[in-house]
């Protein structure tokens, strides 16, 4: 399965002055805002999503459509440290799954999108109950 969507949810979102954000606000079509059941925690000065069966565990990002996906996913995955070289257990992994899309019509639009789970323990860390990373 694969998907041209990416789905942030941190440093690679509008308004962070990073070198990967830019490639992807150069590289892909902002689609909006969106969001995710999950639970986001505090890493170190960027954030970590985790799955959640709880509904009301949310979690608030940004919608893309990757212009290049292949080449694009490659890049981030080197970015996230979970590209191929790198040692397992990988901090992130890359995974598709159901992201609901808000629009202006106030409907909603579940698709699935690719985007970066964390995947070490997060035992100690402080987690970001309102589930915007830039309301830390």
């Amino acid at each position: 399965m694969t998907s041209d969507l990416l789905f942030v949810y941190g440093t690679l979102m509008r308004g962070f002055d990073h070198p990967m954000a830019q490639l992807l606000s150069r590289s892909a079509d902002f689609i909006g805002e969106a969001r995710c059941v999950g639970r986001l925690f505090l890493i170190k000065h960027y954030p970590g999503l985790l799955l959640s069966d709880h509904p009301a565990d949310i979690v608030f990002g940004e919608l893309y459509r990757l212009r290049q996906p292949e080449a694009l996913l490659r890049e981030f995955d080197m970015y996230e440290a979970c590209g191929e070289g790198f040692a397992e257990p990988t901090e992130y992994i890359r995974q598709m799954l159901p992201v609901t899309l808000e629009d202006e019509a106030a409907s909603e639009a579940v698709c699935e999108a690719w985007t970066y789970l964390y995947n070490w323990p997060v035992a100690g860390l402080p987690r970001i109950v309102s589930g915007r990373f830039l309301e830390k």
